[in-house]
């Protein structure tokens, strides 16, 4: 019988790849997603905050959602 191969996804504690700081996003400079943009609506809509700049990079939008998130304790 064949050993099962490693699954990654299924590790207790995944390796320290698995979060990384959008600033070091390879793509992070590239425009926000239209899923970023339309999370970043609601949240915005939910914290009575302006709605993001529509042009946002990638990774600002993260950090943006970040920060929303945390002041709306989600």
């Amino acid at each position: 019988m064949a050993d099962t191969p490693h699954n990654p996804k299924l590790d207790e504690h995944p390796g320290s790849n698995t979060e990384k700081d959008p600033a070091q996003w390879v793509s992070g400079g590239d425009p926000m997603t239209g899923a970023q943009e339309s999370y970043l609506t609601t949240l915005s809509e939910e914290a009575h905050v302006e709605p993001p700049s529509p042009d946002l990079s990638k990774a600002d939008a993260s950090k943006r959602i970040d920060e929303l998130k945390g002041k709306l304790d989600l």
